[in-house]
């Protein structure tokens, strides 16, 4: 029951807190305007694949809720937004329900809901394998998240406090689930390095999650009323550096999913442009969802979905790959950070189409 309340007190503070404090990044990053960009609205293609999984829309909608009857709702209405847009759709950590099957009602009524679409079974690294092919039948899903939150765990009053063993604790459960595992952060960040170790045990995605969107170190101290100080909240690398980070290292083997702080049509763009494949989205989605209602949350993410149309067409990419070869100028923070770390970022400024 600790564990169900929890979410039920996340959900309350996702609402009431603002992002941040730290930034996304995303206002480092800069698209340039092709005048000529030989193209035509119809040919627009936004469709894209992740870990072989085919996604008629690259914007992913991240995982949220789950494990108590009071949130099963909220899951409902998730998954019928989904279904009405075409958004795959990621559910919150299933271990709940692995400790109580009563709670696996608040996940399976995903799938009824939307029985055709793609949905990612989520998990923390800590679980056993058996677990996470529970987790993935639970919710008939094409792929499993394994979510990555030390940050969380360690200003939680009743969180983990022993991380050893992770990245092994991801190998045994990728050889033995039968569908691609994503490796994703809670909002601070994945680096090169810890990419190339990912890379290297056989996951097929990683979710970057950055800085910058929803910040869990936050909720925990607002639920423990904490008093946390600005550079423990602040804790992280912003996502668009750490979109660049991981694409440096791991893009040639997993596809790369980019989330904290997407919060606009233009910053899906810059996430598809540096190198991802797809745009995880969380808190937009449940705030307008709770402001308009199903209907209009369906209308805003129609016109969100037409502006980041628009503005491919601005930049004259024609599908998602052509966004790869789009110029992007990376200034401010976010280059200097980059030069730092060895990443040269002229590169993203003068590609051209091949």
């Amino acid at each position: 029951m600790i564990r169900q309340s929890r979410k039920l007190e996340h959900l309350k503070y996702s609402m009431l807190l603002d992002d941040g404090p730290a930034a996304a990044g995303f206002a480092d990053f800069h698209m340039v305007h092709n005048c000529l960009p030989d193209l035509a609205w119809r040919d627009i293609d936004v469709s894209t694949t992740v870990a072989g999984i085919t996604l008629p829309q690259p914007v992913i909608i991240n995982a949220i809720t789950g494990g108590a009857a009071d949130v099963t709702n909220v899951n409902r209405e998730l998954a019928e937004f989904a279904r009405q847009t075409g958004a795959s759709m990621a559910v919150g950590s299933q271990y709940a329900a692995i400790e109580d099957p009563s709670a696996a009602e608040s996940y399976k009524v995903v799938r009824r809901a939307n029985p055709s679409g793609v949905v990612f079974a989520n998990l923390g690294a800590h679980a056993a394998p058996d677990a996470a092919r529970c987790a993935v039948d639970m919710i008939g899903a094409q792929a499993i998240q394994i979510h990555l939150n030390a940050g969380q765990e360690i200003i939680m009053s009743e969180g983990d406090r022993d991380f050893s063993g992770y990245l092994s604790h991801i190998e045994a459960i990728v050889k033995k689930v039968d569908v691609p595992v994503i490796v994703k952060e809670v909002g601070c960040g994945i680096g090169r390095e810890q990419a190339k170790a990912l890379v290297g045990i056989g996951v097929k995605a990683i979710d970057v999650g950055g800085t910058g969107g929803t910040n869990f170190l936050a909720i925990e101290a607002a639920r423990g009323r904490l008093n946390l100080d600005a550079e423990m909240v602040s804790w992280g690398i912003p996502t668009a550096i750490a979109a660049v980070e991981v694409v440096s290292e791991a893009a040639s083997a997993v596809d790369v999913v980019v989330s904290g702080g997407v919060r606009t049509p233009l910053d899906v763009v810059k996430a598809l442009s540096i190198g991802g494949v797809a745009a995880g989205i969380a808190g937009p989605v449940l705030k307008t969802l709770r402001r308009k209602g199903l209907d209009g949350a369906v209308r805003w993410y129609e016109n969100f979905a037409t502006d980041i149309k628009r503005f491919m067409l601005l930049v004259g990419a024609q599908n998602i790959n052509d966004l790869r070869s789009a110029p992007l100028v990376v200034t401010g923070f976010s280059r200097e950070w980059l030069a730092a770390r060895g990443i040269d970022t002229v590169q993203f400024a003068t590609r051209k189409k091949t």
